[in-house]
């Protein structure tokens, strides 16, 4: 596996998510989003419709970024990474999204699944998710994951040939408390540094960065 770790508690630490083209239904290289936005690290974000023939190939899932809901996505049941203005990060239930976002705290966000992990133990229900793909049911495959710690760390990690379960131990060993599926196989691509350690073998609908200011 490769990884990223970030200190979401350091003052010049900013998390943004950003869509290709600044556009739903575009894609673009994840290095390129990465370039583009100023960041030091990005990784792929939401699940989107990668096999069309059509120009517009849909994200799946809300995208939220600086308070503002880029993409809609009302009675998605899959899990849901969201940070405040102080980038402390949580991941929520789809279901709960709507209610969470009228309080008015969340800053930014992407929604993708399966949860791997709540508080320090895999917990895996994907077909209460409403995940029906035998790449997520019962596949191997490269995948892109985040976790976050108890002290207020962000991981971000890509590996390749795992199934959902093993995805879920491998961030448990890497420290995670609260971890999260990402979009995975050809999409799965982390950044970092003006490099990548894991390159996509497509571009991508959207990116969760890292800026250090």
């Amino acid at each position: 596996a490769q990884t990223v770790t970030v200190d979401l508690l350091h003052p010049k630490i900013q998390l943004d998510v950003i869509l290709a083209g600044n556009n739903p239904g575009k894609v673009e290289d994840l290095s390129s989003i990465a370039k583009r936005s100023g960041a030091k690290v990005a990784v792929n974000g939401t699940f989107f419709d990668a096999y069309t023939s059509g120009a517009y190939k849909a994200p799946y899932g809300y995208i939220v970024s600086h308070g503002t809901v880029k993409m809609p996505s009302p009675g998605d049941k899959r899990s849901i990474f969201a940070y405040d203005a102080n980038h402390l990060a949580r991941i929520i239930a789809g279901p709960d999204f709507g209610q969470a976002f009228e309080q008015g705290w969340i800053e930014g966000g992407l929604q993708a699944g399966p949860r791997l992990l709540v508080n320090g133990k895999v917990s895996l229900d994907v077909k209460k998710e409403g995940f029906k793909d035998p790449k997520i049911l019962t596949g191997g495959g490269a995948r892109s994951a985040l976790g976050i710690t108890r002290d207020h760390r962000l991981i971000l990690l890509t590996t390749g040939g795992a199934t959902i379960p093993q995805l879920a131990e491998i961030m448990k060993k890497a420290g995670a408390y609260q971890a999260m599926n990402l979009d995975g196989g050809a999409s799965s691509g982390l950044y970092y540094n003006g490099k990548y350690l894991t390159t996509p073998g497509r571009k991508i609908s959207n990116a969760l960065v890292v800026k250090f200011q």
